[in-house]
C-alpha cells in the first residue's frame, strides 16, 4: 500500500479553516491556560506602587462589589449602558469591539437572556444577531412575536476573546448589571436561553435538558417574575432534533402571554 502523501501547510490551512467555523478567531495567549483552574486558585495580592495618574486596578472582589453599587445606582436602562460603557472592572471589556447591551423593545413583556456575545454580534454590537439570532427570530415568529415585541440581553455584555467560556469571575462582575438590567426592564416573563444563564440567573444546578421547561419564578427585590429556561439557538443549530423540545417550550411562552394578557396602559 503506497504511502499517503501528507502536506503539513494543507492541514494547517484545515485547522484554522475548522477554528474559524467553530467561532475560534482571535489567540490571546502562546501557550494554552486553564482559566477554570486559576479562578478557583487564591489570589495572591502584591503590593505594587502605581505610577503616578494610573487607575487602579481592582480586585476580584472589588470589582464585583463596585458593579453591585453601581447597578444599584441607575435609575434607567440608559443610565444602566452608560455605567457599563464606562465600567473597567471586567477584563473583557478590553477585549471586545463593543458593548453588547441588549436589542429589541424594553417595554416588551418577555426578556431572553443568553450568556455571552459572538463574534457578529461583538462586530455590530446587539445580541443574537449571528446564526443563533436568525434562528431565534424563527422561532419567535412561530408564536407570533417579533423583537419589537421582546426584549433581548446577556449575562456577560462582553464577548470572551475566541468565544470561551466565560471564567466565573468574569460571570460574578457582570451578574450585577444584568440583574439590575431585569429590574429595569420588569417583564412578566423572563426566558433564560441555556444552561449557563439558567444556573445564574435561577438558581438551578441541573443541566438545562432537566431544567427547561419548568415554570419557576425570578426575584427581581421588587416583585416575582415568571421564569422558563430553554434551549440556546446555538445549541439547536449543532443538535436540530432538539428543536421539538424548544418548540414546546416556546408554545408555553405563548399560551401564558394568551392566558394573562397585560393591561392597557403606556407600556402595553
Amino acid at each position: 500500500m503506497d504511502d499517503l502523501a501528507f502536506d503539513p501547510r494543507q492541514s494547517a490551512a484545515e485547522l484554522i479553516r475548522w477554528y474559524v467555523e467553530m467561532g475560534v478567531d482571535a489567540v490571546v495567549d502562546e501557550a494554552p491556560r486553564d482559566r477554570l483552574a486559576e479562578a478557583r486558585r487564591p489570589v495572591v495580592q502584591e503590593r505594587v506602587t502605581p505610577s503616578p495618574g494610573a487607575r487602579p486596578v481592582a480586585a476580584p472582589g472589588d470589582a464585583t462589589e463596585e458593579a453591585r453599587q453601581l447597578a444599584r445606582s441607575a435609575p434607567d436602562l440608559d443610565a444602566l449602558r452608560g455605567l457599563l460603557e464606562r465600567f473597567e472592572g471586567c477584563a473583557l471589556r478590553g477585549t471586545a469591539k463593543s458593548l453588547v447591551f441588549a436589542d429589541g423593545n424594553p417595554a416588551g413583556r418577555v426578556m431572553f437572556v443568553g450568556e455571552a456575545p459572538g463574534a457578529e454580534e461583538d462586530r455590530i454590537g446587539k445580541p443574537f444577531v449571528g446564526r443563533s439570532g436568525q434562528l431565534l427570530d424563527r422561532m419567535l415568529a412561530a408564536i407570533g412575536l417579533d423583537r419589537d415585541q421582546v426584549y433581548i440581553a446577556n449575562i456577560i455584555p462582553w464577548r470572551p476573546p475566541g468565544n470561551r467560556t466565560p471564567t466565573p469571575q468574569e460571570a460574578a462582575v457582570c451578574q450585577p448589571f444584568i440583574e439590575r438590567q431585569i429590574e429595569l426592564a420588569d417583564p412578566d416573563i423572563l426566558v433564560c436561553l441555556g444552561g449557563p444563564s439558567a444556573q445564574a440567573l435561577l438558581a438551578t444546578k441541573d443541566g438545562i435538558l432537566k431544567s427547561r421547561g419548568r415554570w419557576t419564578t425570578y426575584a427581581t427585590g421588587t416583585r416575582e417574575i415568571r421564569a422558563l429556561a430553554t434551549l440556546h439557538p446555538a445549541y439547536l443549530l449543532r443538535q436540530p432534533l432538539q428543536k421539538r423540545l424548544a418548540w414546546r417550550d416556546f408554545k408555553t411562552i405563548r399560551a401564558a402571554l394568551d392566558a394573562t394578557p397585560r393591561p392597557p396602559g403606556p407600556s402595553a
